[in-house]
């Protein structure tokens, strides 16, 4: 059977489907409207532009992985590469049926877009609105950065970021944005691209020392993290006393070289994968909004040394809180603890909820919820084991307080993180996307009668 297609501006006829090539004097270029057999390709051909020198893209290559296994067969081509290389040669020869890349700049956005093949972005550098984009959502990146700092006592704050890269950006927007919600200011210090390491530290020291503190900082990702705590090393800054640090991405081998070892945001990567893989569905269907956007949540915090601090000026506070975090499991009241700080329940109570916005009971309840959630996660302990674990009891009670506070049932929050893969992932503070830090006091752990 003759098929008339369009070839660079020229009509030819072609007979048979064993070539992608022009035959029309264009210099070999591909035909633009791609012929397919669907019985020759059962499996849509997908070539995966991700770099695996990087965690963050090895997770998203996880998470296309899984869509491809549940929702397949997939054909997918890969070719191991770093975030910095430049466009492949093979992509410009690409005839298969979609693309997913992590669009770096200019010319790899031009080189997607010129293989006239549905296409997905997942990083958003160099931002086309013909392509769609699946992406870590950078402000809840923030909003749960400022929450883990605000839950500790923190007032003061800084934020370090690359300059001119939107992600750091909307994430320094974001963080500087709560921060004044919360009722301070954000002094900020951007990297620069091409600059001597040693003259780099050496401003980023400068910039370090002269931060209000305790100050918090967030970093916006974790090799930035970890040279702010080499520049507070330099300048004789306690690390987490007197700046506590927090980056992003949990990149396991960055934050174990750092010294301390260093606290970071967990964006769900593999999320972004599996969501940019459904979108690419989407598109393919004819079933995708132009210039879709789909924004990924990140999972919780990984708290290490950086920032396991208390930034209280009352000393019985801190305490306190430090005897909860011990004890909170093993059945704690509130007059137990007032009787460990020698001091009468109203007064304790008082200074406690203007140190930290929230109650005795209520931070002993966030500590406890904090062991339940890990132990549904990392293990298959019964619901009932877990609730006498960790200090509430029965299960009715953990139940009651799954629900008041995350909205489900214990069951379900496990289901919901067995589904999104999080049973693998390390062990994470009790720190999860949440409202803007305004609210912090009254949502962050809902009030209690005590």
């Amino acid at each position: 059977m003759a098929i008339q297609v369009k070839v660079c501006r020229i009509s030819v006829r072609r007979r048979g489907l064993n070539t992608g090539l022009c035959h029309a004097g264009c210099g070999g270029r591909h035909v633009k409207r791609r012929i397919r057999n669907a019985q020759a390709r059962a499996a849509p051909h997908v070539a995966l532009l991700v770099e695996t020198s990087l965690g963050s893209g090895r997770d998203i290559l996880r998470g296309i992985a899984r869509y491809a296994r549940e929702h397949g067969p997939w054909s997918l081509y890969h070719e191991p590469r770093s975030l910095e290389d430049s466009v492949p040669g093979w992509l410009r020869d690409w005839d298969g049926d979609g693309i997913i890349a992590r669009v770096q700049n200019a010319q790899i956005a031009k080189a997607v877009l010129a293989s006239s093949v549905p296409a997905v972005d997942v990083l958003g550098v160099a931002r086309r609105p013909e392509l769609p984009l699946a992406h870590v959502d950078n402000a809840a990146i923030a909003r749960l950065a400022i929450g883990h700092f605000l839950e500790r006592g923190f007032r003061n704050f800084g934020y370090c970021g690359v300059e001119g890269l939107n992600w750091s950006d909307e994430r320094r927007e974001a963080f500087a944005k709560a921060v004044a919600e919360a009722g301070g200011t954000c002094p900020v210090f951007s990297f620069r691209e091409r600059v001597a390491w040693e003259d780099e530290q050496d401003k980023l020291a400068a910039w370090v020392r002269a931060l209000p503190r305790p100050c918090a900082v967030m970093a916006c990702n974790d090799p930035r993290g970890q040279k702010v705590l080499e520049a507070c090393r330099r300048v004789g800054v306690r690390v987490p006393d007197e700046v506590a640090v927090i980056g992003v991405d949990n990149d396991e081998p960055i934050c174990a070289i750092a010294d301390p070892p260093l606290s970071s945001v967990v964006p769900d990567h593999e999320r972004v994968g599996y969501e940019a893989a459904a979108l690419l569905d989407r598109v393919r269907a004819g079933a995708s909004r132009p210039g879709e956007v789909v924004l990924v949540p990140p999972l919780g915090i990984v708290a290490r040394p950086s920032s396991d601090a208390v930034a209280l000026d009352d000393r019985e506070v801190a305490e306190a809180i430090g005897f909860i975090r011990k004890h909170a499991c093993d059945g704690l009241s509130v007059d137990e603890v007032c009787r460990e700080l020698a001091l009468s329940r109203s007064t304790l109570q008082r200074r406690f909820r203007a140190a930290l916005g929230r109650t005795l009971h209520d931070e002993i309840v966030r500590v406890r919820l904090k062991l339940a959630r890990e132990l549904l996660v990392e293990t298959e302990m019964p619901i009932a084991k877990i609730a006498e674990r960790c200090g509430f009891g029965h299960q009715e009670y953990l139940g009651a307080v799954f629900r008041a506070r995350l909205g489900q049932t214990p069951a379900n929050y496990r289901r919901a993180a067995g589904r999104a893969g999080a049973v693998d992932r390390p062990l994470m503070s009790l720190d999860t996307p949440r409202p803007a830090p305004r609210d912090v006091a009254n949502r962050l752990v809902p009030k209690t009668q005590s």
